[in-house]
C-alpha cells in the first residue's frame, strides 16, 4: 500500500487537527512521507485559508516537525494554492494547484460549498454549462501557478452533483469543457491527483477525477498521485488501498514516492 500522503490540511487552514496531532497519527499508521498542504491565504476565501501573515510561522512549525521525525518519517511543507491567490509560493517544498471559485467580474463564487453559488453562477453566465465551461477554463491554467507540482481534484465542480440535479456530466458541452482543460494540462507534464476527499466526507462514492476523465488522461500518458485531501487525522490515506488496486488494474502511471514528483 502507498504510504505517502501529501494532500493534508490542518488547523492552520480548514482542518480539524494540529500539525503535531496529524504527524503523530501519520507515524502510527506507518506513513513514510507526510506533506502538509494548508490552503494559502486568499482575501476571498477567509473562512478556509491560512490567516494573512502566518506563512512564516507555518513553515517554521513544519520545519520543527521535520527535524523531530527525521529518520522515522519524511515531513514536507506544502501548500494548496488557489488559482486566484496572489500569495508568494517561495519557501514551500511543493504547491498543489487548485480551483475552488468561479471568478465572474468582481465576484468569487465557490464551486464546492453550497449549490446556491453554482446556481448563481449559472444565472449570471446563462446556464449551468456556461459555469462548467468557465470552471474548466480556470482549471486549465492551474499549471501556471508558481511552483505547482500537482493538479488537485480536477473535476471538483461535481462535488455537490452526486444525484445529477445540477448538471448532466454526459452533456456534450460539459465533456467538451473538461477535455479542453485536460488537453492543455497534459502539455504541462504535471501529475493529476486521484483525490479521495469527497469520499471520506460523504459527498461522492468515487474520487476526483471520475472514471471517464481518468481513462482519457491515462490514454494520453498522464501520471497520477494519490491524495486524501484529509481535513482530520482519521482520514489520512483514506481509501488508498482500493484506489491503488484500481489504478494498477487500469495500468495507470502511479507515482508512489514523494521524490518522484516533488
Amino acid at each position: 500500500m502507498i504510504r505517502t500522503d501529501l494532500h493534508v490540511h490542518s488547523a492552520w487552514s480548514d482542518g480539524k487537527n494540529t500539525l503535531s496531532e496529524i504527524a503523530e497519527e501519520a507515524l502510527a499508521r506507518g506513513i513514510r512521507a507526510l506533506g502538509f498542504s494548508d490552503h494559502v491565504y486568499a482575501p476571498y476565501d477567509i473562512d478556509c485559508c491560512m490567516k494573512p501573515g502566518t506563512r512564516g510561522s507555518y513553515q517554521r512549525e513544519v520545519a520543527r516537525l521535520r527535524e523531530q521525525y527525521r529518520g522515522k518519517m519524511d515531513v514536507y511543507c506544502g501548500v494548496e494554492q488557489d488559482l486566484f491567490s496572489q500569495e508568494p509560493t517561495d519557501g514551500y517544498d511543493y504547491v498543489i494547484g487548485a480551483v475552488h471559485y468561479l471568478k465572474i467580474g468582481d465576484k468569487y463564487l465557490t464551486v464546492d460549498w453550497k449549490p446556491e453559488f453554482l446556481l448563481q453562477a449559472a444565472e449570471l453566465l446563462g446556464d449551468i454549462y456556461a459555469a462548467a465551461e468557465l470552471y474548466y477554463d480556470e482549471v486549465s491554467r492551474v499549471s501556471e501557478i508558481p511552483g505547482c507540482k500537482v493538479i488537485a481534484h480536477f473535476d471538483l465542480i461535481r462535488k455537490l452533483n452526486r444525484d445529477g440535479s445540477l448538471f448532466d456530466k454526459s452533456h456534450l458541452r460539459y465533456r467538451a469543457a473538461w477535455k479542453k482543460a485536460a488537453d492543455r494540462l497534459l502539455k504541462s507534464g504535471l501529475p493529476f491527483e486521484i483525490n479521495t476527499g469527497a469520499i471520506s466526507r460523504g459527498y461522492q462514492t468515487d474520487p476526483y477525477p471520475d472514471g471517464e476523465i481518468v481513462d482519457y488522461l491515462a490514454a494520453r500518458g498522464a501520471r497520477f498521485v494519490l491524495g486524501s485531501d484529509s481535513h482530520r487525522k482519521e482520514t489520512l490515506l483514506y481509501d488508498f488501498e482500493r484506489q491503488e488496486r484500481l489504478a494498477r488494474e487500469k495500468g495507470l502511471i502511479l507515482l508512489e514516492e514523494a521524490k518522484e514528483w516533488l
